[in-house]
């Protein structure tokens, strides 16, 4: 009977050893895919400023999407999170209205690019902002403009946005659930 009992203690032994290294290596397994999304793929950021407003409030929580971009190049109308110009450190968002080669000019509140205004519809009615440019938007640039134009550090003070400080391309907003929804209704790319 001692040893049934003893062969019985080595057997659940052996099996809780085998669990606890089978929960140890799905943790490990699920930290490091957690990590290559977050890196490469998906990331969440946090609105701590009113310069989107009313495309996004203060406290939204964003989902940004960091794939698109290394396969599509950035479209006029998208919401782009991208590093500070002036303080890398520092992560923005913007809309980005001006694309490399372009003219962008601001009259009368109205956007103009090289020549034909752009329909701005996601600004709200009977916004009035100051006149700037018209400017050429360098190659590998772009210029940004915060949806609240007279409450937003954008491309107007500090020039155009350099390519490589691109992040992605703002995608969902998951928190507060009640403001929950897609940006402009497209989760990728599309054209």
């Amino acid at each position: 009977m001692s040893e049934n009992t003893e062969a019985l203690g080595k057997i659940k032994e052996s099996r809780h050893k085998s669990t606890l290294r089978e929960i140890l290596e799905s943790l490990v397994i699920a930290v490091v895919l957690a990590m290559l999304i977050r890196a490469f793929v998906f990331q969440p950021f946090y609105i701590p400023s009113g310069s989107m407003e009313p495309t996004l409030q203060i406290k939204d929580h964003i989902l940004v999407n960091k794939f698109s971009y290394r396969f599509w190049e950035p479209m006029r109308g998208d919401i782009v999170v991208f590093r500070y110009p002036l303080n890398p450190k520092k992560d923005f968002v913007k809309r980005l209205v001006g694309l490399p080669g372009e003219r962008v000019e601001i009259r009368n509140s109205r956007v103009y690019v090289n020549g034909r205004e752009i329909p701005e519809e996601y600004l709200p009615a009977g916004l009035r902002y100051p006149d700037f440019g018209p400017v050429v938007v360098p190659e590998n640039t772009y210029l940004m403009l915060g949806d609240n134009r007279n409450n937003s550090d954008d491309s107007r003070v500090w020039g155009p946005l350099p390519r490589e400080n691109i992040i992605g391309k703002a995608m969902l907003v998951y928190w507060p659930l009640d403001r929950m929804r897609l940006l402009n209704g497209k989760w990728f790319v599309t054209r």
